[in-house]
C-alpha cells in the first residue's frame, strides 16, 4: 500500500520557531525534503496565508518571498500552502498559485466546513489539489465530523482530513473518526497528529489501517505543542510494516539531523504545558502565546491551558488568551486581598 507523506516542518514547525525561519532556512529544508522524495512540502505561515500579524505572530520574512523561496527550491515534491478562512482571503490563494503552490489545504474547525466552499472553489478553478482540513477533530462525534467531511468533498475536495490540533486524540478515537470519514467518502482521506499524549505516530499508523492514505508529519517532529508526528520516524516504521512511501529514510534523516535540529529553538518534547494542551483539548498553537501570557501575568500556564480548555477555545482566539490570564490575575489577586481583610 502506498502512504502518501506531507512534511509539515515549514508550516507547522512555523509555530514551534515562533515564526523565525529565514528563507536560506526555508531554501535549505526544501531542498532536502525534495531530494528525500517528499511528496508533498507546505509552507505558509503557522496560521496560514496572511497569518503574519500581531495577533499570530509577524513572520520573519516577507510571505511572497517565502513562497517564491520553497517553490523554487522544489524540483519534483509538490508545494503546498495553508489557509484559514477569514485569515486568508481569495486573493491570497491566486497569488500562491502564482507563486508555485500547487496543493491548496484549505482549515476550518470541525463544524464550520460551510465556510470553506467559496475557497474550495476557488482552488479547483485554479488547477490546484484541494485538501479540506478538519481542525480540533476530537471535538466533535466521528458522524458529526463525516458530515462536515462530506459537505468539503461534495464543494471539491480531493481529500478531507482528520485534524487532531491539540493532540487530544486517543488512538481508539483516532480511528473511529478515520474509519467514519472513509465509509462516507470517495476522496482520498488524511491524518494529522500533534504528539501531546504522544500517541501522534501510533495514531497515524492506526489511521493508515482505516484507510487514510495521506499523513502529515514534521522532521524532528517541530510543530505546534509537542510537535507533530515525527516523518523520519513514521517512515521508519511504515518501511518496517511493509508500506511503501517513496522516500530515502537515510537523506530524510539527514535533513532533520543536519537542517532542522540545529535551528530548533528548544527541545521538541512533551513539557507539563504540552502535556496539559492534550489532556485538557487545547489548540496547541495556543502554547508560546499561552506561556506568555501566564508569565506577563503572573499566572500558572498549566492552569490558564486548562481554563482554556474548560472554555473550549479554538483557532482564531489568540487574543482571547490574554484576556483569560488577566482575569486569572485578577482573581487571585482579589482572592489575597480578601484573605488579609
Amino acid at each position: 500500500m502506498r502512504v502518501y507523506i506531507t512534511d509539515v516542518t515549514l508550516r507547522d514547525g512555523d509555530h514551534a520557531m515562533a515564526h523565525q525561519f529565514s528563507l536560506q532556512q526555508i531554501d535549505a529544508i526544501a531542498r532536502g525534503l525534495d531530494a528525500a522524495g517528499v511528496d508533498i512540502v507546505e509552507c505558509s505561515h503557522g496560521d496560514g496565508l496572511a497569518g503574519s500579524s500581531i495577533q499570530y505572530g509577524m513572520s520573519r520574512e516577507r510571505e511572497e518571498d517565502i513562497l517564491r523561496t520553497a517553490a523554487t527550491a522544489l524540483t519534483r515534491a509538490r508545494l503546498a500552502v495553508l489557509l484559514l478562512p477569514g485569515i486568508g482571503t481569495k486573493h491570497d490563494r491566486k497569488r500562491a498559485a502564482q507563486l508555485g503552490a500547487s496543493v491548496a489545504r484549505i482549515a476550518t474547525h470541525c463544524t464550520e466546513a460551510d465556510i470553506a466552499q467559496q475557497h474550495i472553489g476557488l482552488a479547483k478553478e485554479l488547477g490546484m489539489r484541494v485538501v479540506g482540513f478538519l481542525m480540533m477533530a476530537h471535538m466533535v462525534p466521528p458522524a458529526t465530523l463525516a458530515h462536515q467531511a462530506r459537505l468539503m468533498e461534495s464543494y471539491g475536495a480531493d481529500c478531507v482530513y482528520v485534524v487532531d490540533s491539540a493532540g487530544a486524540m486517543v488512538t481508539p478515537e483516532a480511528r473511529e473518526r478515520v474509519r467514519a470519514l472513509r465509509q462516507a467518502l470517495q476522496c482520498d482521506v488524511g491524518f494529522h497528529a500533534h504528539n501531546n499524549l504522544s500517541l501522534a505516530v501510533a495514531n497515524s499508523l492506526a489511521a493508515i489501517e482505516e484507510g487514510a492514505t495521506h499523513i502529515d508529519a514534521s522532521t524532528c517532529g517541530l510543530g505546534a505543542g509537542a510537535g507533530n508526528t515525527q516523518t523520519e520516524v513514521l517512515v521508519a516504521v511504515l518501511e518496517r510494516l511493509g508500506y511503501e512511501t517513496g522516500i530515502d529514510l537515510s537523506r530524510l534523516m539527514d535533513v532533520a539531523e543536519e537542517l532542522v535540529r540545529p535551528i530548533m529553538p528548544r527541545p521538541q518534547i512533551i513539557d507539563r504545558d504540552s502535556l496539559t494542551i492534550g489532556y485538557a483539548g487545547v489548540y496547541s498553537t495556543f502554547l508560546l502565546h499561552a506561556k506568555r501570557a501566564a508569565k506577563q501575568f503572573g499566572v500558572d500556564s498549566r492552569a490558564l491551558l486548562a481554563e482554556l480548555g474548560r472554555r473550549k477555545m479554538v483557532g482564531g482566539q489568540e487574543d482571547m488568551i490574554i484576556d483569560v490570564a488577566v482575569e486569572m490575575a485578577e482573581a487571585r489577586q482579589r482572592a489575597g486581598n480578601t484573605a488579609v481583610s
